[in-house]
């Protein structure tokens, strides 16, 4: 171990007995980390991330087995710690751990307070007072305003971002020297993820900890990592200087990962690449590279014999028999941009759907003897939808966005205003008639798959409740739309937990297009997959959107995702569309300064750059308590009197509609 490392892991395995065999879940690996660097781990669900970091402190399963050749924390072999030295002088204390969801992470039944005063008095003798000092001064630097008050508050009175930041707070109390954070931002929005992970950069620059980033945003590492470790079923496949591995990768399963990526190296006009099948469960005995039935590139030797480590230079290393060292990792197996483009040239001018000035308020009663008041959700919205065009609604969680969707799809009644559905009013609508021409899918394919049916009846629960066609009828109708949504027809008897993530999105939209829908919603159909099943999605919704001429409303957070899906974009802030217009427009030279902060806090992969900062003031604000004037005036950088005082109206610049004050010369004044 060299001085300048805090860490140093070497040989670490982790082996967890099952029925059948014994699961590899890490297999041999070995890391350093620097004092004061970032080490960013990605790769797809069960490559074994999160493994590694709960190994460090050994907070693995019962049944798991450890083992390592040292795994040196400053000086000190965690090998050979007794669990008592582990609980009172490592973990919490000298390495700290932000965990992926802060809401299960909290206890529901303590204060915020209490539990952050606990972080402390556990392992330090410190009294209750200056415990309490130092909770109120991590939730100051973590950007809680009013932090004193925060204290007695408990964690559902927060939000998402709010309890994320009272996580870091948290694990920072003992001022920690390595701080692991596991997926801190993937639940997050895109402007709450730019802020945390600008703050997690300054705590660490201003406390001099080290990290261990651990995600499968490519983005995210690409800006925010010294350092980048790829993993891939238990192994550790390429590692070095973030840039270098990101603007060159030598592995196919790094290049892969990249070309996976939307908008990676400019290229968002072509189809993505994708990764076929999922990581391997490594079981048993294991000869020859684990991503070789994956691998395009693979030849006999890499399904026979395990592959070399080769040293580019100190710190640079990848793990491959290199059997083409020219080849183009997954690009080969995919079309070309000539073959196949994003952008629909068929795109209709007929207005299929018609939001026409719809609000919608709630009455809410806050507690059990509380008055109720008025929550209004939406706010005199106004959209079209054109045939064979994706419309992509944008913004951050308590907009409106799913409110506007359930209006449009009849589930929820306007309080004013209406929605029109190819010429009729979707309230005049029979339910019947009404699901055959707009099917939403879901975020979560997990939780909006019956466990209890086949993919079979599932695919085919539309067809039985209309009516439509016999049962041989139905099975063979069932059987084509699986061929069409990439399903293997040996899963037509299987269930939901028997197939992958992207396996069981495939099997949702089969069911949403089965009766073949005109509109099809699209509710953040990838948020919760790996960027590999991400880009297979993408390129099937873009496939069957030829194919059908379909029509999708995608709602979703993953700005990468709207420039290579969208043909129009949409933003939404506070139950108002702020601004809509063409993609390019809207994107690349946004009129509204709540779109403009949207667009700065996406991450693309850009090695070097540092973590941007969306600019923006506060938390989105209380629908119950709407600020008077301008809804966006208490966050914006430009808001005057005048914002403050009056709502504006809708203006029509350079073909986008937006509503500020500002339009005409916030781009202008932001820039600058």
């Amino acid at each position: 171990m060299n001085m300048a490392s805090i860490l140093d892991i070497q040989d670490l395995s982790v082996d967890i007995p099952t029925d059948s065999s014994t699961l590899h879940a890490v297999r041999g690996i070995s890391l350093e980390l620097n004092r004061g660097e970032t080490l960013g781990i990605v790769g797809e669900s069960g490559s074994g991330k999160s493994m590694t970091a709960l190994a460090l402190m050994n907070l693995l399963p019962p049944a798991a087995k450890r083992q390592a050749s040292c795994i040196d924390f400053d000086g000190s072999d965690l090998t050979h710690a007794t669990e008592r030295e582990l609980a009172s002088k490592i973990r919490g204390q000298r390495i700290g751990m932000i965990f992926q969801e802060p809401m299960t992470s909290l206890n529901p039944v303590y204060s915020i307070g209490r539990q952050l005063k606990e972080t402390m008095t556990l392992h330090r003798k410190v009294s209750d007072t200056e415990a309490e000092n130092r909770a109120v001064y991590l939730l100051e630097k973590v950007g809680l305003p009013d932090p004193a008050s925060r204290l007695k508050q408990y964690p559902h009175e927060l939000s998402g971002g709010q309890r994320q930041r009272v996580m870091i707070a948290m694990a920072l109390m003992n001022e920690p020297e390595l701080l692991i954070a596991d997926e801190p931002t993937t639940a997050l929005d895109v402007t709450i993820q730019a802020q945390i992970l600008h703050l997690l950069r300054e705590l660490q620059q201003e406390f001099g900890m080290s990290m261990i980033l651990i995600t499968h945003d490519l983005g995210v590492v690409s800006r925010a990592a010294d350092n980048i470790a790829v993993m891939y079923a238990g192994d550790i496949v390429e590692t070095g200087k973030t840039g270098e591995v990101l603007e060159n990768p030598r592995h196919p399963y790094t290049k892969g990962l990249l070309e996976c990526v939307p908008g990676y190296k400019g290229q968002s006009q072509q189809r993505l690449g994708a990764i076929p099948g999922i990581v391997p469960a490594m079981t048993g005995d294991i000869s020859g590279c684990a991503f070789a039935s994956r691998c395009p590139r693979a030849a006999g030797v890499c399904r026979t014999t395990n592959p070399p480590t080769k040293k580019l230079h100190q710190g640079r290393y990848f793990v491959c028999h290199e059997p083409d060292v020219e080849g183009r990792g997954l690009a080969a197996e995919r079309p070309t941009a000539s073959e196949r483009t994003v952008t629909s040239n068929v795109r209709g001018t007929e207005d299929i759907l018609t939001v026409d000035h719809v609000s919608c308020t709630f009455s809410v009663r806050r507690g059990m003897f509380g008055k109720r008041k008025p929550l209004q959700a939406l706010d005199d919205v106004s959209l079209t939808l054109k045939k064979g065009e994706v419309l992509a609604l944008v913004g951050e969680s308590g907009c409106g966005k799913t409110t506007l969707t359930r209006t449009i799809m009849g589930l929820q009644a306007p309080s004013t205003g209406s929605v029109t559905l190819n010429g009729q009013r979707i309230e005049n609508l029979p339910p019947m008639d009404r699901a055959r021409m707009i099917q939403p899918i879901f975020q979560d394919p997990y939780s909006s798959l019956n466990p209890r049916k086949t993919i079979g009846e599932i695919i085919a629960k539309p067809l039985f409740v209309h009516g439509i066609g016999s049962n041989q009828e139905q099975h063979q109708q069932v059987r084509k739309m699986m061929e069409l949504v990439g399903l293997p027809s040996r899963v037509f008897n299987s269930y939901p937990d028997q197939l992958s993530g992207g396996q069981r999105q495939r099997a949702a939209i089969g069911r949403a297009l089965i009766l073949n829908p005109e509109v099809v919603i699209c509710d953040e159909p990838t948020s919760a997959l790996d960027v590999s099943v991400q880009a297979q999605i993408l390129n099937l919704l873009l496939d069957l959107r030829d194919e059908l001429d379909l029509t999708y409303l995608f709602v979703t957070h993953n700005l990468s995702v709207v420039q290579h899906m969208a043909d129009r974009v949409a933003v939404m802030y506070l139950g108002e569309i702020v601004e809509c217009g063409e993609r390019d427009q809207v994107m690349s030279d946004p009129k509204h300064p709540y779109t403009h902060a949207l667009m700065n806090s996406a991450l693309s992969i850009s090695p070097g750059e540092s973590v941007p900062d969306p600019g923006l003031s506060g938390d989105f604000p209380n629908p119950m308590n709407r600020p008077s004037g301008c809804p966006f005036h208490p966050r914006c950088p430009l808001a005057d009197q005048q914002c403050r005082e009056q709502a504006p109206g809708p203006e029509l610049i350079d073909n986008t509609l937006v509503q500020c004050w500002k339009a005409r010369t916030a781009g202008n004044q932001l820039k600058s």
